[in-house]
C-alpha cells in the first residue's frame, strides 16, 4: 500500500509542476516575463502561492524552466530537420524558415524568450539554448562546405553564429508586441509571416553559398512548413 500511495503522490507532484509550468508559458504569451510573477502563476495554476516554491524556489527559476521547455522544443525541431537527407542549401532554407514561422505563431511569447530585458538568469539561459541552435546550424554549414555548396573560406562556426545572430535580429521587429503589421486579425497577417520567412532564409542562405543564383532556383513548393 505504501508502495501505491508513493506512486500517487509522485503522480499529483508532477502534475502540480506541470500545470504551474503551463500556466507561467500562458501568462508570459499574454504579457512577457513580468506577468509571470508567483502569485499570477499560482491563481492560473489553481493552487496556492505557496505551493509554487515547493517546486521553483524564485520566479527566476520559473522562468528559466519554462525557457528551457520552449527553447529545447525549437532545438528539436531544427535538428530533426537537419537530420532529413535534403541538400544543406534547401535544408539552410528549411532550418531558417521554420524558426521564423513557429516564431511568428506565438509573437508575444518568441519576443521573451528572444529579446525581451530580463533577469540575468533568465539571459543566461537564453545563451545556451542559442548556442544549441548554434550548433544545429554549424552541422548545415559543415554538410554544404563538405557537398561544395558553402564557401570553404569559411569558419562553420562563425558562419552559424552569424546566421543565428541575423535570423534572430530580424525577427525582433516583427516580434515586438508594439508591432501591429502582423496582427493575426490582419487579412495579410498569413502572407506577410510566409514573406517574412522567405526573405531572411534568403539572406541567411545567401551569406554562406558558393553560388548564390542557387537560392534563387529554390522551388517555394518545396519550402516545408513546421
Amino acid at each position: 500500500m505504501a508502495y501505491r500511495k508513493t506512486e500517487r503522490v509522485e503522480a499529483r507532484l508532477a502534475d502540480n509542476r506541470q500545470r504551474i509550468l503551463d500556466a507561467a508559458r500562458r501568462l508570459v504569451s499574454e504579457g512577457g516575463w513580468s506577468e509571470a510573477q508567483i502569485s499570477h502563476v499560482a491563481a492560473a495554476a489553481g493552487i496556492a502561492t505557496g505551493s509554487v516554491y515547493r517546486y521553483f524556489p524564485s520566479k527566476a527559476d520559473l522562468c528559466v524552466e519554462v525557457l528551457s521547455v520552449v527553447s529545447q522544443r525549437e532545438v528539436d525541431v531544427l535538428e530533426g530537420i537537419v537530420n532529413n537527407p535534403e541538400a544543406p542549401s534547401q535544408t539552410l532554407h528549411v532550418a531558417v524558415s521554420a524558426f521564423v514561422e513557429r516564431a511568428m505563431r506565438n509573437r508575444r511569447l518568441a519576443y521573451a524568450l528572444i529579446a525581451e530585458p530580463c533577469d540575468r538568469e533568465i539571459d543566461e539561459a537564453r545563451l545556451v539554448y542559442r548556442h544549441a541552435i548554434s550548433k544545429q546550424i554549424m552541422r548545415i554549414v559543415k554538410a554544404g562546405q563538405a557537398s561544395g555548396d558553402f564557401r570553404a573560406d569559411l569558419d562553420p562556426s562563425i558562419a552559424a553564429t552569424v546566421i543565428v545572430g541575423g535570423f534572430m535580429e530580424s525577427l525582433i521587429g516583427p516580434l515586438s508586441p508594439l508591432n501591429a503589421d502582423f496582427d493575426r486579425s490582419g487579412s495579410e497577417g498569413p502572407a506577410a509571416v510566409h514573406a517574412l520567412a522567405g526573405q531572411i532564409a534568403d539572406v541567411c542562405c545567401a551569406a554562406v553559398t558558393a553560388y548564390p543564383n542557387k537560392i534563387a532556383s529554390l522551388d517555394t513548393n518545396q519550402r516545408r512548413h513546421a
